[in-house]
């Protein structure tokens, strides 16, 4: 009977253990994503980022990959606890399994309330794009010294398909125009078939002139951005909740079998 109880240990243990490594590797994967979109924020979406004024996005960027990292190096504590059934370890891994929980539930509930505008980030993003991306294209596109910006606003209007902050009659008061540097009435990138002084005629068939500015589109954007990490963030929490459990019961059994 004793002898009979041992195997039963021995091999929910063995269970246990493959369970959670399997685990692991889905963290790993998990971690490997989350530290794939800050750095693809930051590489592909930072010329927007840098339009906003705020280093609020580039800071939600970093946090990401500083999550993905921690994950990852959480993820390989599992594993040598979980091979090596080292239960000091096993401790260990389930208390940073528990504070990422908390972290991850937390950024993902106030990511939630931004994207529904509720407090205490109520309107934040509104103001911020109506304040900082109108003042931007006006005071700064084909400025000296300020190409980023310039390079960031055409990216922004080809890809959104859009043309001014709020209309295209935003770039009649830019410093730009108002210059008389130029005999165009809105920048080449507002054109839907780009080319050279394209900009000069801003009929609606050759502008993006009744499909609205960019504020709206960009604010979309980001929302949805924001939208998409609150899931992903609540989703890998409630995923972590199966590796505590499975770590707990392989504290246990350790704690009971005998080899």
């Amino acid at each position: 009977m004793e002898t009979q109880r041992e195997k039963t240990h021995t091999c929910g243990t063995i269970c246990l253990k493959y369970l959670l490594f399997l685990f692991n590797i889905l963290f790993w994967l998990a971690g490997g994503v989350v530290l794939a979109v800050g750095v693809w924020t930051l590489v592909e979406k930072s010329d927007y980022i840098s339009l906003l004024n705020s280093s609020f996005y580039s800071v939600s960027a970093y946090i990401l990959i500083a999550a993905g990292v921690i994950v990852i190096m959480t993820g390989i504590i599992g594993c040598c606890a979980t091979l090596k059934e080292m239960k000091s370890l096993l401790i260990v891994y389930l208390i940073l399994l528990l504070c990422i929980f908390l972290l991850e539930i937390i950024a993902g509930v106030l990511a939630y309330i931004t994207y529904q505008h509720c407090f205490p980030f109520c309107h934040q993003l509104d103001e911020e794009l109506r304040q900082n991306l109108t003042g931007t294209m006006q005071q700064k596109y084909q400025q000296t010294g300020q190409e980023s910006i310039t390079e960031a606003v055409d990216k922004l209007q080809q890809e959104f398909k859009c043309c001014g902050s709020h209309n295209s009659s935003d770039w009649t008061d830019s410093v730009w125009i108002q210059s008389g540097r130029t005999e165009r009435l809105v920048p080449d990138s507002c054109c839907k078939t780009p080319s050279e002084l394209c900009g000069i005629r801003d009929h609606p068939s050759n502008i993006y002139k009744v499909e609205g500015g960019c504020i709206k589109k960009l604010e979309e954007f980001i929302l949805s951005q924001l939208y998409i990490l609150s899931a992903v963030g609540i989703g890998i929490a409630f995923l972590q909740l199966v590796g505590m459990m499975f770590t707990c019961c392989l504290y246990r059994s350790l704690e009971e079998d005998p080899y």
